[in-house]
């Protein structure tokens, strides 16, 4: 699998820190920035990792930033991309398995950074579930293609 990597300033350690255990995983990364801790906006990082998973350059994304928030917020914006802040284990799991997740976002200021790598991990070993929960995520889709339009 490949995946992109990014982060504001506010989640550049962590996610320094992850490239590890990606790496641990088997899975392969762009790290599209930021390279080091001196203020940025998130918005163009979580955009840049979004864009990749929407046109299939990537697989997956992983955003690190000081919530988590604002770069799901930023990156669902971009057509084609699920992306969950996951909290904990569950979170990630329940969001790869009912909802198709295709963007993590992670808050490297509201996580104990303990949990991080364990939700990375939780992640990227769960699969969608499909079933019921592919028509849930179809409508999902189709929202997007309503607000477009």
């Amino acid at each position: 699998m490949r995946i992109a990597l990014a982060s504001d300033h506010a989640g550049y350690a962590e996610k320094e820190r992850l490239k590890t255990v990606l790496s641990d995983l088997g899975v392969e990364f762009d790290d599209l920035g930021t390279r080091s801790e001196e203020s940025v906006d998130y918005p163009d990082f979580a955009r840049a990792v979004a864009e990749q998973v929407a046109d299939g350059r990537v697989e997956q994304g992983l955003l690190v930033c000081g919530s988590g928030t604002g770069m799901a917020i930023t990156a669902n914006k971009v057509p084609g991309v699920r992306a969950a802040v996951a909290w904990s284990e569950e979170t990630a799991r329940l969001a790869r398995q009912h909802n198709d997740a295709n963007v993590l976002a992670i808050g490297a200021r509201t996580t104990p950074p303990t949990d991080i790598p364990k939700i990375v991990r939780t992640w990227f070993s769960t699969e969608f579930e499909g079933g019921r929960h592919a028509a849930r995520v179809n409508k999902i889709s189709d929202v997007e293609k309503h607000a477009r339009s």
